[in-house]
């Protein structure tokens, strides 16, 4: 992976970790850091699973990757602020 990858992949991250962030209802006791990482990691297997169904690229926006992204930074947020909120 270049150094072009890696910085649109945290840029990438940080919007998908905000648009998980949203989706959430309620107040996260979780910091914006651990908000990007849970972006960018969600941005990454999001990205594997839409190449595995085949729907990763297509002819326009990718609408169907974004949701899965978006989706797994929601269950990455809600699972971090569950544990946190036991502590």
């Amino acid at each position: 992976m270049e150094i072009s990858g890696i910085i649109s992949a945290i840029v990438i991250g940080i919007i998908i970790g905000v648009l998980g962030r949203l989706v959430v209802p309620g107040r996260q006791r979780i910091g914006i850091l651990l908000t990007i990482l849970v972006g960018i990691v969600a941005a990454l297997i999001g990205s594997a699973i839409a190449a595995g169904f085949g729907v990763a690229d297509t002819d326009g926006p990718d609408w169907i990757e974004w949701l899965i992204q978006i989706g797994l930074a929601a269950l990455g947020v809600a699972a971090l602020d569950r544990t946190r909120s036991r502590r």
